[in-house]
């Protein structure tokens, strides 16, 4: 037990430093299970935000959709209004300024119906970034040539 190089001592040393560790073990086990319950919730919680995300990205082009449709629906009766405005005009029955106003009904009407597309549009992108756009992005993929005709490229 006391040669030199008696491997008792360097049992009882690793035998003596896991009985006096003090609960290090156990308190590393508790520290690794409470890392491993926040990393949980922490997921849970990205996966509702993306959830809610894609719902609110749904229920806006759901708006942009009845908006777009009434926009739509308004065009179509001032462009009827501007028709029949300018016919009358020839007819001699109303003067210029209906003209006028007519037309400038008509430009707004094109113009709501326009900013209701624009806005459908950039509802749909955002609805694509919730979805988690960038899946045509993947490594080892090329990137689209833009400066050879499409005619031109290799399958």
């Amino acid at each position: 037990m006391f040669a030199n190089g008696n491997p008792f001592w360097a049992v009882v040393g690793n035998v003596a430093q896991t009985l006096f560790d003090a609960g290090t073990l156990l308190h590393r086990q508790r520290a690794a299970e409470a890392a491993f319950e926040q990393a949980a919730a922490q997921y849970r919680s990205t996966v509702i935000t993306a959830f809610q995300n894609v719902a609110d990205a749904l229920y806006a082009l759901q708006a942009d959709a009845e908006a777009l449709k009434a926009a739509v629906a308004a065009e179509q009766a001032t462009k009827v209004s501007l028709d029949l405005t300018l016919t009358a005009q020839q007819l001699g029955a109303v003067n210029y300024l209906a003209v006028l106003s007519a037309q400038q009904a008509y430009r707004q009407a094109l113009l709501t119906r326009v900013e209701a597309q624009a806005a459908r549009l950039s509802d749909t992108i955002a609805l694509f970034q919730a979805l988690g756009a960038g899946w045509g992005n993947r490594p080892g993929r090329e990137a689209a040539d833009t400066t050879t005709p499409v005619s031109e490229r290799q399958p």
